[in-house]
């Protein structure tokens, strides 16, 4: 028998691929999973002729989240997993101060068969006030998936943003990101982060500043914002790394009131391609600038035609 000496653990992943480790080890730990009818840790090894039973109960995996009748702007869907186009202004989990109207309570009304699944299913997050693209798993086998190709960084993640500043050409930031070393609610680039990569690319320059494409590597809290603050292309907008409003010199009365009046990073998800969980196709989507992002840019390039045009003059 192939199995026999392997921890428990290890064997049941052999077993069971469709779950995950961590989850066949809690499993294991609750008393659910049973060899000959004794509960064993996941560290004891298994030998041959014993019979393994699994008696796995449905969880509630929301905790306290609660469905809310939230409408929803879903972009796919089939019995595996959903895509939605998160507006601006919408926290994903509930929180201290964001106890519902969050995207998790929007889904559990939504699909009440995410009560089952990890954080109703939401397989990564985006900031408070960045709009875009999320994908969320139906299943427990789904989820596992899409874990995996996260961690295997296959999964495409595009964003469109406006840095401030008008900037050369592209590149990459392959800088750690950790907490910051006083204020705590901050990321920062530290030697003590974790791994993180970003590449970023120029799209459109204006006469402060730059429409770029980024797209992610990694996934870590605020790694856009903090990569583009750590090159002084801080996003246009962000209360948290941006600094303070900063105007064109010759700006029209126009752009000025825009950029006063645009209260949030100008961040967007508006891109995402992933392995089908079950089919194993390609699949991906795109949603368009959200009103407020598209309304920017429009006063931006009419502000710097009209530099171009006085210039000429």
């Amino acid at each position: 028998m192939e199995l026999a000496g392997k921890r428990l653990d290890q064997a049941l992943a052999e077993l069971f691929p469709d779950y995950s480790r961590s989850r066949l080890q809690q499993w294991i730990r609750d008393g659910q999973a049973t060899v000959d009818g004794e509960v064993l840790r996941p560290k004891d090894k298994v030998f041959e002729g014993q019979q393994v039973e699994i008696a796995v109960r449905v969880e509630d995996e929301a905790g306290a989240c609660v469905p809310q009748a939230i409408p929803l702007d879903v972009v796919y869907e089939d019995t595996a997993l959903l895509v939605v186009n998160k507006p601006p202004g919408m926290v994903v989990h509930p929180a201290a101060g964001n106890w519902d109207g969050t995207l998790q309570n929007a889904l559990l009304h939504y699909a009440p068969e995410l009560q089952a699944v990890p954080r109703a299913g939401l397989i990564h997050r985006l900031d408070k006030d960045t709009s875009g693209l999320l994908v969320v798993a139906r299943t427990l086998t789904a989820h596992k998936h899409l874990v995996e190709q996260l961690a295997a960084r296959t999964v495409l993640r595009e964003y469109e943003a406006i840095a401030v500043g008008v900037m050369t050409g592209g590149g990459t930031v392959d800088q750690p990101i950790g907490r910051h070393a006083v204020d705590r609610k901050r990321m920062a680039v530290t030697e003590r982060g974790r791994p993180a990569v970003t590449h970023y690319r120029v799209l459109e320059r204006y006469r402060g500043h730059t429409r770029v494409r980024v797209r992610l590597e990694t996934g870590r809290t605020h790694q856009i914002r903090v990569h583009m603050a750590y090159l002084h292309y801080p996003l246009l907008g962000d209360p948290v790394y941006g600094g303070r409003l900063r105007t064109p010199a010759g700006s029209s009365q126009q752009l000025i009131d825009t950029l006063h009046a645009f209260r949030r990073q100008a961040l967007h998800a508006a891109r995402l391609g992933l392995e089908h969980p079950e089919t194993g196709a390609y699949l991906e989507w795109e949603a368009p600038l959200p009103d407020d992002m598209a309304r920017l840019i429009e006063v931006l390039r009419e502000d710097a035609r009209m530099e171009s045009t006085e210039g000429r003059a």
